[in-house]
């Protein structure tokens, strides 16, 4: 039998009367339960509503979070630095500097 939407035929019993195929159901799904999309980035970095106080760059002043429109323009924009990265060490070489250590240890015990 041909499916309802007629883009695919489907081996069902006889007393069927009509059938919809799995592609056009999870089409349907998709359209009543759409994907979650990612938020949009405010440009403002990570942690900006915990500050006691936050300059955007167009002027407006935030105090913990809260917008303070009285004071915008007043102050100029917060200097945001760079998170430094954390250098990460493989097992193996947490192991060779651990033994070069020992072996400088042991040089100037023996001199």
């Amino acid at each position: 039998m041909m499916c309802q939407k007629g883009c695919c035929y489907i081996s069902v019993g006889e007393r069927t009367k009509a059938v919809t195929c799995y592609y056009q159901i999870h089409r349907t799904l998709n359209k009543m339960f759409p994907e979650k999309t990612r938020p949009v980035s405010s440009g403002r970095p990570a942690g900006w509503h915990f500050m006691a106080v936050f300059v955007d760059k167009d002027g407006k002043v935030f105090h913990k979070g809260i917008e303070q429109p009285k004071l915008k323009g007043t102050l100029s924009p917060t200097k945001v630095k760079p998170r430094k990265k954390i250098k990460r060490r493989s097992k193996e070489q947490i192991l060779i500097d651990r033994h070069k250590a020992k072996q400088a240890a042991l040089k100037k015990i023996n001199k």
